[in-house]
């Protein structure tokens, strides 16, 4: 069964022309992909467009992969690179309001805050949680882009440092650094909430 293939496997099972394997890759990767993206450009439909340019550039230089190479680092490289030509772009760096709605049609009442909150029982733990989450997004927003790109890729996607230091192209050591900053700024920015956490324990 293909879904039970790794993988590096599947991605050699599609050079050799066999189009379900990329199915199964895109299933598989997608929804972490998007989630990802979403999380450093903070635009939903920003997020869907280059999740698809993402998967289009695993299309276009799947005959250049090799086996050797982690699948998962290569997939993220391709959507960090993607990700930051995209806020090189932007002239004005704009962060959407966590409470503004992200899409259309069913999806018209979600907020950004949505996608990274959990369902809490009881309207006020849901309350305190809601809080919570959105100073958390607030103080990762705050971090600088080498910190929070290191901080999402580890926390978010639960990758190893080895992976996200390939991916960000900087020595493992850097990139254990840069999330030991980002931990301790994030840490600094959210003591004032450390009361309010104790609440939902």
């Amino acid at each position: 069964m293909l879904q039970d293939e790794a993988d590096e496997s599947l991605m050699m099972l599609y050079q050799q022309g066999d189009v379900r394997a990329f199915e199964v890759l895109l299933e598989r990767h997608r929804r972490p992909i998007f989630n990802f993206i979403l999380r450093s450009v903070r635009a939903r439909d920003r997020a869907e467009d280059l999740m698809q340019e993402t998967f289009l550039r695993v299309v276009k230089g799947a005959a250049g992969y090799k086996k050797q190479a982690k699948f998962t680092t290569w997939l993220y490289t391709i959507a960090r690179n993607l990700c930051v030509d995209h806020s090189r772009r932007q002239k004005h760096r704009r962060h959407a309001s966590l409470d503004q709605p992200i899409g259309g049609g069913e999806e018209r009442d979600r907020t950004l805050m949505d996608v990274v909150s959990g369902d809490e029982p009881g309207s006020d733990r849901k309350a305190v949680s809601r809080r919570l989450h959105l100073a958390i997004s607030s103080a990762i927003d705050t971090l600088p882009d080498d910190q929070r790109e290191v901080f999402l890729l580890r926390e978010f996607q639960s990758l190893p440092f080895k992976d996200i230091g390939e991916i960000v192209g900087v020595p493992e050591n850097t990139v254990k650094s840069r999330m030991r900053y980002a931990l301790e700024k994030l840490r600094n920015e959210l003591e004032q909430y450390q009361d309010l956490a104790k609440t939902l324990r």
